[in-house]
């Protein structure tokens, strides 16, 4: 490795132990904690203590026993985040069996796929319409026998079922169960080609856990820690804060519907709260929206600013002036508590990753007195691998590595990453699996780069590096996320290999972009299409490309940029399920777009109103 940084473990890790065994400890430690929680029917928060939930989790392991599932057989789950989901998860995996976690917006042959792949031999989906999807293509499944919908009683069902099992069944088949043991087939969402099962073992995530939890005291192991859990559980971020939770003092809130979420903040009150960037832009851009455009949004405009002036002397060591320093006691007083307030009142901090977090967001929420810290990971490392300590932290950086885990820069400027919690290999693709880890070093496909303290900082992906038909290198994530952080765009795709100039193609969102014309004073519009040729939004389109233009060198910027009047969605194939964009898809299907619309031959334009 041309630079290379291992964080040493705080203190050793037994990972050659199961999953299971995490929980266990749990309940053996604290057995009334209140483990899981979640809003029944009625929209009012109930609990399982840890025991509770133990023993739930006991009796659908009983069952799964009882229909005949073995070691090594694959269950699905396909589901919206709910705590049936993770104590499914975990009764699977306790008897040796493998979780394979199936998007719910994938499309029935994206299921065939995995399930004939993974050799899925039971399967639980949430409800009827997740059934049918699997009933249109169950012919073409070709080991899958018992198909359970968890809203038409398949807890209750598969508990019915363990009742002729006895403990001492239960506990021989989990203390079989060891570290270096399948815990599940993890299919990745596809945002950089096919998508391909990762296998992950019960020592990756119990390392991982652990050293997540040692690194992370003030999140995971002071009293009464809370974590509300939104992401859908079958990435394996949320997966592994599961895991995370059950390990430190952590009360695990589940709930899925993002249309409840601030409500959601405001009634569960984490403690710490983990989210894709897209969450965050949302928040602040919610907040300028409800500020508006006379004194109320010129306020807001100014204290962002001073927040973000207070964010960087923070960074940088240095103090506010007197002036300042005066403005953000009124500010913080007027605006930023109330800012706060929207994520329950008890937020301490909050973790990022998934995507690359845009700078200026980052001061911003740090500025107002919630750090943003932010991580990195991947599927085939079993979640994270790296985070931003709560003390010391750096915006603009991935954090450190945490504890156990190396990071190194090969000398083509490729991140590697090696340590207890990277993956067994790749399903049924033993040519990759050797081509992706080599000695031990898992080839990320991102370029990055790291200080003499050990902070990483991403700097590009290998694979979607652009090469101008001048040569110049060019990544595009800055410009990305930077554009993004319009109150009216929902995804941005910057393009340009092989071609003369760097440009883009913006999606916009119809609900944002409607908040932010009415908090503007201006007519909505009814359309993504009547959207597009709006001045106004092609004015504030304009205005983000320009910022995050200032970002870069002039060869690296945006030169020219096309709004579409389509939503990019997971349903369409333009997105994946963590929010990030998928490349390939996207240009081919604006293929006629980029050719003739973008890159005229005879066009030298900017964006679609200024000259070069």
């Amino acid at each position: 490795m041309y630079k290379e940084y291992t964080r040493p473990l705080s203190e050793p890790i037994d990972s050659d132990v199961n999953i299971f065994s995490i929980l266990q400890k749990r309940v053996d430690r604290a057995p009334e904690d209140k483990l899981v929680e979640y809003k029944d029917a009625h929209g009012t928060w109930q609990a399982f203590t840890a025991a509770e939930f133990r023993n739930i989790v006991v009796e659908l392991a009983k069952g799964l026993i009882a229909r005949g599932i073995m070691p090594g057989d694959a269950v699905s789950i396909i589901s919206h985040t709910r705590w049936e989901w993770t104590a499914l998860d975990m009764a699977v995996m306790s008897i040796g069996a493998l979780t394979v976690p199936v998007y719910e917006t994938n499309s029935s042959a994206q299921i065939r796929t995995i399930f004939n792949d993974s050799k899925v031999k039971m399967a639980f989906v949430e409800d009827d319409d997740m059934r049918d999807k699997v009933d249109s293509v169950r012919d073409q499944c070709a080991y899958l026998n018992d198909l359970y919908v968890i809203d038409l009683g398949a807890i209750n069902t598969l508990q019915t079922y363990g009742r002729g099992v006895k403990e001492e069944e239960f506990l021989e088949r989990e203390s079989a169960v060891k570290g270096s043991d399948l815990a599940t087939i993890v299919y990745t969402s596809g945002s950089t080609g096919t998508p391909k099962g990762i296998e992950l073992s019960h020592s990756n995530f119990v390392s991982i856990t652990y050293s997540g939890v040692n690194t992370m005291p003030d999140i995971s192991l002071k009293p009464d820690r809370r974590l509300l859990l939104f992401l859908p559980l079958a990435h394996v971020f949320a997966r592994y804060m599961q895991f995370f939770s059950f390990a430190g003092n952590v009360t695990l809130g589940l709930s899925s519907n993002m249309k409840t979420i601030l409500n959601d903040f405001n009634s569960f009150k984490p403690t710490f709260v983990l989210a894709v960037p897209r969450i965050f832009e949302k928040i602040y851009n919610a907040a300028s929206q409800r500020a508006g455009t006379g004194l109320t949004g010129r306020m807001f405009v100014d204290a962002a600013r001073v927040a973000r002036l207070k964010s960087e002397a923070q960074q940088s060591g240095e103090k506010l002036s007197f002036a300042t320093a005066a403005k953000y006691a009124v500010y913080n007083k007027l605006i930023y508590s109330a800012i706060m307030s929207v994520f329950g009142g008890k937020v301490e901090y909050a973790v990022s990753g998934g995507a690359p977090l845009d700078v200026s967001i980052a001061h911003f929420f740090n500025g107002v007195g919630l750090p943003l810290l932010e991580g990195y990971g991947m599927t085939e490392t079993s979640a994270p691998a790296s985070v931003n300590p709560t003390d010391g932290y750096k915006i603009g950086t991935i954090g450190k590595p945490l504890g156990g885990i190396s990071m190194g820069i090969d000398e083509d400027g490729e991140l590697c990453i090696k340590g207890g919690s990277v993956c067994v290999g790749y399903h049924n693709h033993p040519e990759l699996t050797h081509s992706q880890i080599v000695d031990g070093w898992l080839h990320t496909g991102d370029l990055g780069d790291i200080d003499e303290q050990g902070f990483v900082t991403i700097t590009g992906r290998k694979k979607d590096l652009i090469i101008t038909a001048g040569g110049k290198n060019v990544s595009p994530s800055v410009l990305e996320a930077s554009v993004m952080t319009s109150p009216v765009v929902s995804q941005c795709l910057v393009i340009g290999d092989r071609k003369p100039f760097i440009a883009a193609i913006i999606a916009l969102d119809l609900a944002d972009t409607n908040a932010w014309l009415k908090a503007q004073g201006a007519e909505e519009v009814t359309s993504l299409v009547e959207a597009k040729h709006n001045p106004i939004v092609v004015t504030e389109v304009e205005r983000a490309v320009d910022t995050a233009n200032d970002l870069v060198s002039r060869a690296e910027s945006i030169r020219k940029f096309e709004i579409v009047d389509d939503e990019f969605t997971q349903e369409n194939g333009m997105i994946t399920p963590s929010l990030k964009a998928k490349r390939s898809a996207i240009i081919e299907r604006y293929r006629d777009l980029i050719d003739k619309v973008i890159y005229v031959p005879r066009q030298s334009a900017t964006s679609r109103n200024r000259r070069a």
